[in-house]
């Protein structure tokens, strides 16, 4: 074989390996230090849908975005009432927070204004399909069959594995735990992303 023709051969696989490292770095969970990838999404606050931005938060200081699997299951409505409820102390150290699940934003609109769940207090995020997830390195889990919430509704949309990352005003990724590497509760994802906000 002449020279010319292994050069195809060493491209086509040069290319087949890049492929095939940039999927696996996307399946790997960003870590503390790296550069928060940036994004928009329809939100909803108290029930009212917006456009968020991660860009436009970041410019008024640090920012929680908390993934989680459902709106209306148990570890879920825990965390969002236990963000609701120490919203004014993540207020006082300058954070915005910000919950992103694959609920579309109909069930993110009363899952926010909800008194037991957010409680108008901060928003929600829909990632349908999981796209702002999968920048972060979350894969998006099927749901089980027949998987219900708490108010007896199927639930059809994948999960997102429940992970925090604390981003500074820097861009830059201080802080990540998962309920699933770290075995924490949902509780404390809140209590541990006050600690370090507080310190920024």
């Amino acid at each position: 074989m002449s020279k010319k023709n292994y050069f195809p051969l060493f491209l086509i696989l040069g290319l087949l390996l890049f492929i095939n490292q940039h999927s696996f770095a996307q399946m790997k969970v960003l870590s503390k230090g790296a550069k928060a990838p940036m994004f928009t999404s329809n939100a909803s606050l108290a029930g009212n849908e917006f456009e968020f931005s991660l860009k436009e938060a970041l410019e008024k200081g640090p920012v929680v975005v908390y993934f989680y699997p459902a709106a209306y299951t148990g570890g879920c409505d825990l965390e969002a009432h236990t963000f609701a409820e120490m919203k004014d102390k993540f207020t006082a150290a300058g954070a915005t927070i910000i919950g992103v699940s694959a609920d579309d934003i109909e069930r993110l609109k009363s899952f926010s204004s909800s008194p037991e769940y957010c409680a108008g207090k901060f928003p929600v995020a829909s990632d349908e399909g999981g796209k702002i997830a999968a920048t972060y390195g979350l894969e998006l889990i099927p749901p089980k069959a027949g998987a219900k919430d708490v108010t007896g509704q199927q639930i059809s949309h994948g999960f997102i594995p429940r992970t925090t990352f604390v981003i500074n005003k820097n861009d830059e990724i201080v802080a990540v735990f998962s309920s699933e590497t770290d075995h924490i509760s949902p509780d404390e994802h809140v209590k541990k992303s006050l600690e370090i906000v507080e310190q920024l």
